[in-house]
C-alpha cells in the first residue's frame, strides 16, 4: 500500500499517510533500518501489521524523487497522497 510520509516522530518511528486514508505510526524495521533513510514527504510502500493493523504498520521501500516522478505521471498514486 502507498503512504506519504507526514511527521519524524525519532527513532525509527514516524506517522505516516495511507492510501486507504488513514493515519498509521511507521516504523522501519531493523533489517531495513541501516539501507532505507526516510524524510517527510517521501512516498514508502507500507504492510500493515496483522495485529494493530489500523494503527501500526512497516516500511519497506522507499521512492526516490525520479521514481515518485514516473508513478505520477502514470496516475500510479492517489491524489489525495499528493
Amino acid at each position: 500500500m502507498y503512504a506519504v510520509v507526514e511527521q519524524r516522530l525519532g527513532y525509527n518511528k514516524m506517522y505516516v499517510r495511507c492510501q486507504d486514508g488513514r493515519v498509521r505510526i511507521a516504523r522501519i524495521p531493523g533489517r531495513f533500518s541501516r539501507r532505507l533513510w526516510v524524510r517527510e514527504g517521501d512516498v514508502v510502500i507500507i504492510i500493515p501489521w496483522v495485529v494493530q493493523g489500523e494503527k501500526k504498520c512497516d516500511i519497506i521501500y522507499r521512492y526516490r524523487a525520479a521514481q515518485k516522478e514516473f508513478l505520477e505521471r502514470n496516475n500510479k498514486i492517489p491524489e489525495e497522497l499528493l
